[in-house]
């Protein structure tokens, strides 16, 4: 299930981090791939010590707590502290995986990734190229959205970043655990909200939007782990 969540950051927020990013510290990208990825990628990325991606990262992680589509797809435990890249004059990261267990810097905190998200924080008329294009069953879906909005998919899935041929991709990225591992069983549930949510909306009155939310309800119970 791949999905765009909307006004993510407002467009002054996406300023914000813009001016900060511009005084951060950027370093080779491959410092966070794994064996497999290093091979494959090519970009710029700011160091995960660096204090200003510590505060751009809660930032966004705020913003993320306060948007209630992002929750409904997401059903989100554990989130890893947002990363920062950039790829500009032909970067690029070739088809890859994501690591299925990243270790929190400075914790002893580990992480599995059932979700990848990037945050774009550069306008399609910015930049040239740089799509982000992922495959799954249906085919490859290419993905390059507006600054401020984000795009949620599996880590399960092949992907990679075609070359940014004019200006500069600037974006976060992370991952997620899921309080649902399985892909499958979160499209369900993200079906089953929306429908509620319409139908509540729709038919505030009607008794099955009580029936459908214990349904949902229950399966979250029996589906979850905490």
């Amino acid at each position: 299930m791949l999905i765009t969540i909307p006004d993510v950051l407002t467009p002054e927020q996406v300023t914000q981090c813009r001016q900060a990013l511009d005084k951060a510290q950027w370093v080779d990208g491959k410092v966070t791939a794994g064996y497999q990825s290093a091979m494959a990628k090519n970009n710029m990325q700011v160091a995960e010590g660096d204090p200003i991606a510590r505060q751009i990262g809660e930032l966004i992680v705020g913003a993320l707590s306060r948007n209630a589509l992002f929750t409904s797809a997401a059903l989100p435990l554990h989130v890893f502290p947002p990363l920062f890249n950039r790829y500009a004059g032909g970067q690029s990261f070739g088809t890859h995986v994501d690591n299925a267990i990243r270790q929190v810097p400075g914790t002893p905190h580990r992480i599995r990734t059932d979700l990848s998200a990037t945050l774009y924080l550069s306008n399609p008329d910015e930049y040239d190229g740089g799509e982000l294009c992922v495959e799954d069953t249906y085919g490859v879906k290419s993905v390059k959205l507006n600054a401020g909005q984000m795009v949620l998919y599996p880590a399960t899935s092949l992907h990679h970043v075609r070359p940014v041929t004019r200006g500069a991709r600037v974006s976060s990225f992370f991952w997620l655990q899921s309080m649902v591992r399985d892909d499958g069983q979160r499209s369900l549930l993200f079906d089953l909200d929306l429908a509620i949510q319409r139908l509540s909306r729709d038919h505030p009155e009607h008794p099955s939007a009580v029936q459908l939310t214990g349904v949902y309800h229950n399966l979250l119970r029996q589906w979850a782990e905490l």
